[in-house]
C-alpha cells in the first residue's frame, strides 16, 4: 500500500510548457540581443548569461569598456565566468593565464611565454541601459545598430526581467496582434495611425487604445512603437488625460529552445500643469512623478504579464488562419525572415524538382479563413500588403469587448536600487 500510494500522490496534467512540448519551430533569431542591464556590470565584475543555448560571459574593463567573450578558456577550456578583472585583463580562474583587451593573452600564472590562443571574442554594445550582444549564424558582423533612444523624466528608470518558455518572436510580434489587446488586454477600441512602416531591421507603428477606468472614465492612450529587429521595442505611451508619457524598452532573448528571458526598463514623468506658473508648474510634475512611478511602473509590467502564460504554452504556427481584426501579422512574418538562417535545401524529390523545408514565416502563403480578406501579396517596397481591392480590415483594428479586464497576475519585479 505505501509503494502505490507514493506513485498516486500526483499526476501531470494542464498545457505543457513551450519548451517542453517538442522541438523548436524558430531557430534562434540572427542579430543583437540584450543580456543584462547597464547597471549590473559595474567595473570589475563578471557576469554570464544565456544567449542562444550557449553561455556568454560578459565583464567591464577599468576604464569602463565591455566585453563578451565565449565561455571557456582557450588553454585547458576552465569556465571564465568563474575567472576576475585584473585592470584590463580578464583573468582565468585555473592556471591564471590573463587576456588583454583586444582577447590576446598576455600572461600566464608561472611567468612563462603565453601563448597564442586569443579569446573568442563577440560584438557587444551598451545603449538605452542595456547590453547587446551580436550573434549570427554565419559569423558575419554587425549591419544593424539599435539607436540610442531620447529619455524622459529626471527620475532613474526602473527595470524588471523574467524567464519563461517561449520565442523572442513571439514578443516583437505582439505589437502588431492588434486584435489580442482587446480579447486579452481589455482595450475596449483602437485604431491604428496606418500602416505598419518597414525599413531594413526596423519598423514603426502607431495607435490609439480607448480604456475606461472607475475614476477616470473613459480615456485615450496614444502609443508609439519602434522595433529593432527581434530585440528591442521601444514604446512611447502618452495618456493626455492624466498627463503621463512613458518610455518602455521591451526586450526578449532567445536563450534556448523555445525559452527566452524578457528585460523591461520604464521612464516616466507627467505633464507641467498648463494653467499654473512655470516654477509651480514643474513641482507638480516632479512632485507627481516622484510619488507614482512606483505604481505605474508595477501596472507597466503587469500588462505584459497578462502575455506570460500564453507565450509560456503556446506554439508556434505558420502559416496562420488569420481572420479580420487580427492586424498585419502576416507582412510582419514575412519581415522577421531576414533574421533567420535560409531554409535548408533537401534532395530532389523528383527529376527537375526541388524541395525545401519552410523556414520561419516562409512556407504556404498565408492563407486567410473563410471571410478574412484577400490573399497578401508582395508591395513595391518588398513587404506584402492587401492585393487591390482587398478589405484594408485585414489589418484593422481590433472590435469592441463587453466584459472588463479581468485581473492582470502579479509578477517579481527587480525595482532599480534608485
Amino acid at each position: 500500500m505505501g509503494l502505490s500510494r507514493k506513485y498516486g500522490t500526483a499526476i501531470t496534467e494542464g498545457p505543457t510548457p513551450a519548451d517542453v512540448a517538442g522541438q523548436a519551430a524558430l531557430p534562434y533569431p540572427d542579430g543583437w540581443a540584450a543580456v543584462a542591464f547597464s547597471e549590473e556590470l559595474t567595473r570589475g565584475k563578471v557576469l554570464t548569461r544565456p544567449l542562444a543555448g550557449e553561455d556568454v560571459v560578459l565583464y567591464r574593463l577599468g576604464t569602463g569598456a565591455l566585453r563578451a567573450v565565449k565561455p571557456y578558456c582557450p588553454h585547458l577550456g576552465a569556465h571564465l565566468g568563474l575567472g576576475r578583472v585584473d585592470g584590463e585583463d580578464l583573468v582565468c580562474p585555473f592556471h591564471l593565464f590573463a587576456f588583454g583587451p583586444d582577447g590576446a593573452c598576455v600572461r600566464t600564472g608561472y611567468e612563462t611565454a603565453p601563448p597564442r590562443s586569443p579569446l573568442g571574442q563577440y560584438p557587444v554594445c551598451e545603449v538605452n541601459g542595456a547590453v547587446f550582444v551580436w550573434r549570427h549564424h554565419d559569423g558575419r558582423a554587425p549591419d544593424w545598430t539599435v539607436p540610442e533612444w531620447h529619455v524622459v523624466g529626471h527620475r532613474p528608470a526602473r527595470s524588471g526581467v523574467w524567464e519563461m518558455a517561449g520565442h523572442a518572436q513571439e514578443v516583437i510580434e505582439n505589437s502588431v496582434d492588434l486584435g489580442h489587446f482587446a480579447t486579452l488586454h481589455g482595450w475596449r477600441r483602437a485604431e491604428t495611425g496606418g500602416p505598419v512602416r518597414y525599413d531594413g531591421a526596423e519598423f514603426r507603428l502607431s495607435m490609439r487604445a480607448h480604456e475606461s477606468a472607475p475614476v477616470l472614465g473613459e480615456f485615450t492612450v496614444d502609443v508609439h512603437v519602434e522595433g529593432y529587429g527581434l530585440a528591442a521595442l521601444h514604446v512611447d505611451v502618452h495618456t493626455p488625460r492624466v498627463g503621463l508619457r512613458m518610455c518602455t524598452t521591451v526586450l526578449p532573448t532567445a536563450i534556448g529552445p523555445n525559452r527566452m528571458q524578457l528585460r523591461q526598463l520604464n521612464r516616466l514623468t507627467f505633464d507641467e500643469p498648463a494653467r499654473l506658473p512655470a516654477p509651480l508648474a514643474r513641482a507638480v510634475s516632479r512632485a507627481a512623478t516622484r510619488v507614482l512611478d512606483r505604481a505605474v511602473f508595477k501596472a507597466s509590467c503587469a500588462f505584459p504579464a497578462a502575455d506570460f502564460p500564453v507565450w509560456h504554452h503556446k506554439q508556434y504556427v505558420q502559416p496562420p488562419r488569420l481572420a479580420h481584426g487580427d492586424g498585419p501579422i502576416g507582412p510582419f512574418r514575412r519581415w522577421a525572415r531576414r533574421f533567420y538562417p535560409p531554409p535548408p535545401v533537401t534532395a530532389p524529390a523528383s527529376a527537375g524538382r526541388t524541395d525545401t523545408h519552410p523556414g520561419p514565416g516562409a512556407g504556404a502563403e498565408v492563407t486567410p479563413a473563410p471571410g478574412a480578406g484577400a490573399e497578401v501579396t508582395p508591395g513595391a517596397d518588398g513587404i506584402p500588403s492587401p492585393a487591390p481591392g482587398s478589405s484594408s480590415r485585414r489589418d484593422g483594428t481590433p472590435g469592441r469587448v463587453g466584459a472588463p479586464e479581468p485581473g492582470l497576475p502579479e509578477r517579481p519585479e527587480r525595482p532599480s536600487p534608485h
